[in-house]
C-alpha cells in the first residue's frame, strides 16, 4: 500500500511501476528530440507526465470508489497496474442500475478529465512543456475513456454490459459469463489488429509489445470473470452439514492408532479426527500431516495429543451459513480446514478442498486427470 486518498488504500502493482518506467523514458526522448531539452530535464519532464497520467488513472478509479460507496458498497481499495487499474468492492451491485453506474463513473471521470486538459492545450502556448503535457493527458484520457467503454470485461463498457444483460435476463451470473466471452473477442480482436498495424510499420515493437500485454491482461481478465460466474452459479449446491466431513471424537490420551482403527469403523467416507473431554466436547482436531510424520510402528504407544491443534486455533463457521457467506469466510480467513459448528457444537470439519471441488468440478477433474 503506498497511501490512502479519502479513507481508501491505494496499491502499485509491479506491472504499473514497469510502465511508468517505459512512459518516462518514451516521453523523454519526445523532449529531447521535439522540444529541445537536455537529457536530465527531458526525462524529468518524462517522470512529470508519468505522475500526471497516475494521478488521472487513480481518478478514474475513484470515480468508481466513491459512486459505488454512494450506494452502500463498501471499498477495500485501488491497485494500479498495467491495464489501468481496478476498484475492488467487498460485495457485488445490489441492481443494474447501481452496476451500470458504478461502472461508468471511471469512463465519465476520463472524460471529464480529457476536456479538461484540451481547454489548457488550447489556452497553453505551443511546443511549451505545460503545452504538450496538457495535450498528451488529453489524448491519453480520452483514449482510456473510450477503450475503456468497449463492451467486454474486465472493461468498464463489459460491465455496463453486464448490468444491461441483467436487467433483461434477470440472471447477473450467466450475463456476467456473455460480458466476459466478449472481453475475450476484444482481446483477440485487438491482438489481430495490432501486429497488423505492425506489419504495415504504422506501429513501433514497442507499441506492438505494449498494446499486446495490453490484450493478453484483457484476455486473463476475462477468464477469470468467466471462472467467478461458473463458481458463483454453484453457490446455491454448498450445503455444510452435507459438505462437512463428520468427525470421530477420542479421549484425550488415546494412541493414534487406535483413533485410526476407530475412525475406519465409522463408516467407508473419510472422517476427520478429533480430541474430546471427559464430557465429550471436542476440544481439538488431529493434523493429518502431523499423523502422517509419525513411523506406523510408533503410532500405538504415541497419543492423538501429541499431533493434534486446539480447536480454538481453527477458524469456525456455522453450519446454517449459505454459499455465499462461506466463500467469503474463507477469503477473509484462508486455510486448509474449518471447523463447522451448531451453537456451541462442534458437528464436523469442511476441508477446503472438499469446497473447491464442489464449486469447480471441472478443474477438480483436470487435476486428478492429471495426476
Amino acid at each position: 500500500m503506498v497511501g490512502r486518498v479519502l479513507g481508501i488504500p491505494v496499491f502499485v502493482n509491479a506491472s504499473m511501476l514497469l510502465l511508468a518506467l517505459l512512459v518516462t523514458i518514451v516521453y523523454g526522448g519526445y523532449a529531447q528530440r521535439q522540444l529541445g531539452f537536455a537529457g536530465v530535464l527531458a526525462y524529468a519532464i518524462g517522470l512529470g507526465f508519468v505522475a500526471c497520467l497516475l494521478g488521472s488513472v487513480l481518478l478514474h478509479e475513484l470515480g468508481h470508489a466513491l459512486t459505488a460507496r454512494r450506494y452502500g458498497i463498501g471499498v477495500r481499495g485501488i491497485t494500479l497496474e498495467l491495464l489501468g487499474g481496478y476498484t475492488e468492492m467487498d460485495r457485488d451491485a445490489p441492481a443494474p442500475r447501481v452496476d451500470a453506474l458504478v461502472s461508468l463513473a471511471g469512463p465519465a471521470v476520463s472524460l471529464v478529465l480529457g476536456a479538461v486538459a484540451a481547454a489548457a492545450a488550447v489556452v497553453l502556448p505551443d511546443r511549451t512543456v505545460a503545452g504538450e503535457i496538457a495535450f498528451q493527458l488529453a489524448a491519453s484520457n480520452v483514449i482510456v475513456a473510450i477503450f475503456n467503454l468497449l463492451p467486454g470485461l474486465p472493461l468498464d463498457g463489459g460491465r455496463a454490459l453486464r448490468a444491461a444483460l441483467w436487467a433483461l435476463i434477470r440472471d447477473r451470473n450467466r450475463a456476467t459469463e456473455v460480458a466476459a466471452w466478449a472481453g475475450r473477442g476484444i482481446a483477440l480482436a485487438t491482438g489481430c489488429a495490432v501486429v497488423a498495424l505492425y506489419r504495415l510499420n504504422i506501429l513501433t515493437l514497442f507499441g506492438l509489445i505494449f498494446i499486446l500485454l495490453v490484450a493478453l491482461t484483457l484476455w486473463q481478465g476475462a477468464g477469470q470473470s468467466i471462472r467467478l460466474a461458473r463458481i458463483t452459479r454453484r453457490f446455491p449446491l454448498v450445503d455444510l452439514a452435507a459438505l462437512a466431513r463428520p468427525l470421530v471424537a477420542v479421549p484425550s490420551g488415546t494412541s493414534i492408532a487406535e483413533a485410526q482403527r476407530r475412525a475406519g469403523e465409522a463408516g467407508p467416507h473419510p472422517a476427520g479426527l478429533a480430541v474430546a473431554d471427559s464430557s465429550g466436547r471436542v476440544v481439538a482436531l488431529v493434523d493429518g500431516a502431523a499423523v502422517a510424520a509419525v513411523p506406523a510402528e510408533r503410532r500405538p504407544w504415541v497419543t492423538v495429543d501429541t499431533v493434534s491443534r486446539d480447536v480454538s486455533r481453527v477458524p469456525a463457521m456455522r453450519v446454517e451459513l449459505t454459499g455465499e457467506q462461506v466463500v467469503r469466510a474463507v477469503q477473509a480467513h484462508p486455510g486448509a480446514q474449518y471447523v463447522v459448528t451448531s451453537g456451541e457444537d462442534v458437528v464436523g470439519v469442511l476441508h477446503v478442498a472438499d469446497l473447491a471441488e464442489l464449486l469447480e468440478p471441472r478443474r477438480a477433474a483436470r487435476r486428478a486427470t492429471a495426476r
